[in-house]
């Protein structure tokens, strides 16, 4: 006899929870799965979409009928087939109805279903919706027993358990979910081009992705713009995961008053426009960006329009590259080609999509089939009897009329004639008016026709190809009918064609002032005035700014920019900024993606980089007395963020950098007047980002102020803050070994103060003296007599109580534009 204990574990018995969560997980999991989050790649379509469109159809909103408020919509679709919330429904509808959101929208929507700028939608109360002609494919042959019904949620109706669509829509419009577990983000792609992928699958069944690449380039997003690079594209479509960039669409305006405009006419795949001009403007007002100065959205009913004016002498290139990086101008979009596939998940690469969906294909058109060949039996069967009724009329008639009642003339025709009830009842059924001659060929006829149908169907069941055939026939019509060109353009990767390669060649002169402005023009406006002439101005400045480089180089030259903080930026010649004669420039901060604190110490012309040889290096100085020789060849690779060329330790920073041949001397001087002068093989070549090693011994509280690169026998020009400096001849300072404590460069003393800088000198030179006050003397170096080493030097600036020099400069030589120019003679210009 069992205990009540024991009855009620029988009735409720004890399972492991750990069990029991595992199962009711799973079984949450496969539901959200199949049932709410992941598309069918037969249709393409979610549960809700499809119930969504299902309703549709059976309410009667197609293409050519009146629109329908969404409310009834959403109310039908809950109430018969989806029982969950309407925001999720009305969610749904209005993202079928947006052209921006699909590429081929599957419903007519009427009256605000929202925009590009995030707006939400109107109420469903105040929006119409009905079918797009292209659902009409989607739906076709759904009452032709074409695919399974299922009961909906409570039993009281049927609906479809896949849609038996005509358009491969899983592909043309895509889909996103994200599901326990795992995630779907399949982009959307051309009608035409898929189409043409189905039909070449269909000719040769072991073509191959990359064949199939040919035909179906890549997605094509509702909202144009660019895809940068195949590679993304490649990987998703043979593994099903890659990650492609998409780039908005964009071109330059020339505005009357001269500036120039960037005008946005495209933006990436499901990128909020509001947002996006928002960014932009943040940026502008944060500094980050400094060459727009206005941001106008001008969108309208005719298209997105955003206009980003340029300020004065501004390079468009480089305002588009900013805006890609910083903004969502450029995106990233993750493939996914996750579906269920005979209930269940699994990712596919684009051959098996597509096989799948003609395989679809092929159950619809073999069931669709034989359901028409059973309605073309069933209507010959009772065309046979109205043909045998015909034959045999007059007894036909006279059997009727003699007959008692309808059952026993049925049952007669049937014993006379070997009818069965149906061809009986339908003899029976027959109106008069189909005993007149017309009416007796037609149903001959009809029975011909019917028996020509019918043998058509048995065929077609009976052969694969022609199946085949008819499908493709299919796809032919709709490509016709629905196709249409792509709206997204596919564009090499930035990394596979350079921007040099579509830069010509062309020499400039790149001027630098003190200030840190820094602009490129054509070396042409230069040369125009020959030797002779009073020469050209190259800049217009500040009165406390002046131009201490000038350089000759070609566009698809690179400038090497090294920092204090040890690193080092890339910029082409091109991507300079190409101002007007007398302008300034822009600054170089503002070129370069620099830190807090972060400032130029060195700006290195380099031409051909990208074949620096070894035997030319860059030679980098510290201001504790780091030294550090690189071969230039380990420069070759840029990154916009800058590399690391040299570690720097606490406390330290670099003070400058040069290029070096291998075979030059190396000239350091120190705050308080040491120097040393040594071989710069004494250095042994290191990698990037080596510390280095000493180059010269400092005292408590010194460090190194200044960096020769020693040529021919010009003077060293020596300055210190109290205004005082003097020229010594080269050959005054003893070649030595590296990391010695040097001798006297210049005696520093309560009267001289510290040093400031030293520079090689010629008598032709003119140098710039910067006080702390921003007073700035120009001095003739003529001026300036050459004396000893070991000695105080002349006063070379005036200065008031409090003043110092705090730096000094070479001017630019600008003579160096004339000796390129061989060409003798007068000219005016």
């Amino acid at each position: 006899m069992t205990t009540e204990i024991e009855q009620n574990q029988q009735k409720n018995p004890t399972i492991a929870i750990e069990k029991e969560l595992r199962k009711s997980y799973l079984d949450y999991a496969m539901s959200v799965i199949v049932g709410r989050a992941l598309p069918d790649v037969r249709d393409g379509l979610k549960p809700v979409h499809r119930r969504t469109l299902f309703a549709m159809r059976e309410l009667g909103v197609t293409y050519n009928r009146p629109f329908v408020k969404s409310a009834r919509i959403v109310g039908d679709v809950i109430g018969k087939y989806h029982p969950h919330g309407d925001t999720a429904v009305y969610d749904t509808l209005v993202r079928m109805a947006q052209d921006f959101s699909l590429r081929y929208p599957l419903v007519d929507g009427q009256g605000n279903f929202g925009s590009m700028d995030g707006d939400a939608p109107a109420a469903m109360r105040y929006t119409e919706a009905r079918m797009t002609k292209l659902d009409q494919e989607i739906v076709a042959d759904l009452d032709k027993e074409t695919v399974d019904f299922i009961p909906n949620y409570d039993n009281s109706l049927l609906e479809p358990s896949v849609l038996p669509s005509r358009i491969p829509n899983i592909l043309i419009n895509g889909s996103e979910g994200i599901a326990v577990g795992m995630a779907t983000k399949i982009p959307p792609h051309n009608l035409t081009e898929v189409i043409d992928g189905l039909i070449a699958l269909i000719e040769d069944p072991n073509i191959t992705v990359h064949q199939l690449m040919e035909i179906i380039t890549g997605p094509d997003f509702p909202t144009g713009g660019f895809i940068c690079g195949r590679a993304g594209i490649r990987e998703a479509y043979e593994t099903g995961r890659g990650v492609v960039i998409m780039r908005s669409r964009t071109h330059v305006e020339q505005r009357k008053n001269g500036h120039e405009s960037i005008v946005i006419t495209e933006i990436p795949y499901q990128q909020n426009k509001a947002s996006l001009v928002e960014k932009i403007a943040l940026l502008i007002k944060e500094k980050r960006i400094t060459s727009i100065s206005e941001v106008r959205d001008e969108s309208d009913r005719h298209g997105l329009r955003i206009v980003l004016e340029l300020k004065k002498d501004e390079m468009p290139e480089i305002v588009i590259n900013q805006l890609y990086k910083m903004t969502p101008l450029q995106k990233s979009f993750g493939i996914i080609l996750l579906c269920i596939v005979n209930n269940r998940p699994e990712i596919l690469n684009l051959k098996q999509m597509l096989e799948h969906f003609i395989a679809h294909r092929k159950t619809v058109v073999y069931r669709r089939t034989a359901y028409e060949l059973r309605k073309a039996e069933e209507k010959a069967h009772l065309l046979e009897g109205l043909k045998i009724a015909i034959s045999n009329l007059d007894e036909v008639v006279q059997l009727i009329k003699s007959s008692a009642s309808p059952a026993e003339a049925k049952a007669e025709l049937i014993r006379r004639f070997e009818l069965s009830e149906l061809q009986a009842q339908v003899i029976l059924d027959m109106r008069l008016q189909r005993l007149t001659g017309l009416e007796r060929d037609k149903i001959i006829q009809d029975y011909e026709e019917i028996q020509e149908r019918i043998a058509w169907y048995k065929k077609v069941l009976a052969d694969d190809n022609l199946v085949m055939q008819i499908i493709r026939e299919e796809f032919e019509k709709i490509r016709e009918e629905y196709g249409d060109e792509r709206r997204t353009e596919i564009i090499d990767a930035p990394d596979e064609i350079l921007p040099e390669d579509l830069i010509a060649p062309e020499e400039m002169v790149v001027t630098v002032s003190h200030a840190g402005y820094i602009k490129r023009n054509p070396i042409t406006l230069y040369r125009a005035q020959r030797r002779g002439g009073k020469g050209v101005k190259a800049m217009t400045t500040l009165e406390e700014d002046f131009v201490t480089k000038l350089y000759i180089a070609s566009t698809l030259d690179t400038f090497l920019f090294f920092t204090n903080h040890g690193k080092v930026f890339w910029r082409k010649v091109y991507e300079l900024p190409l101002a007007g004669r007398t302008a300034r420039g822009k600054a170089i901060v503002n070129l370069l993606e620099l830190a807090e604190g972060e400032k130029v110490m060195a700006i290195l012309p380099v031409s051909n980089l990208a074949e620096a040889g070894e035997s030319q290096t860059v030679f980098m100085v510290t201001r504790k007395g780091r030294i550090k020789k690189t071969s230039l060849a380990e420069f070759k690779r840029p990154l916009r963020k800058g590399k690391i060329a040299l570690t720097i330790r606490e406390d330290d920073e670099i003070l400058s950098a040069a290029i070096t041949s291998g075979n030059d001397e190396i000239f350091l001087v120190t705050r308080n007047g040491m120097s040393i002068r040594f071989h710069e093989s004494d250095v042994r070549t290191m990698g990037r980002t080596a510390a280095g090693v000493k180059g010269i011994t400092l005292g408590e509280g010194d460090e190194v102020v200044g960096m020769v690169v020693l040529q021919g026998e010009a003077s060293i020009l020596t300055v210190t803050e109290n205004g005082y400096g003097k020229r010594t001849a080269v050959s005054e300072y003893k070649l030595q070994n590296r990391g010695g404590k040097g001798v006297f460069a210049i005696k520093t003393s309560e009267r001289n103060g510290k040093v400031v800088g030293a520079l090689q000198v010629e008598d032709t030179d003119q140098v710039m003296l910067i006080a702390n006050s921003g007073k700035v003397i120009r001095i003739p170096v003529d001026t300036i007599r050459i004396i000893g080493r070991n000695t105080q030097g002349v006063r070379l600036i005036n200065l008031d109580d409090g003043e110092k020099v705090v730096a000094m400069s070479m001017l630019a030589r600008e003579e160096e534009v004339d000796e390129t120019d061989e060409t003798d003679g007068d000219s005016e210009n």
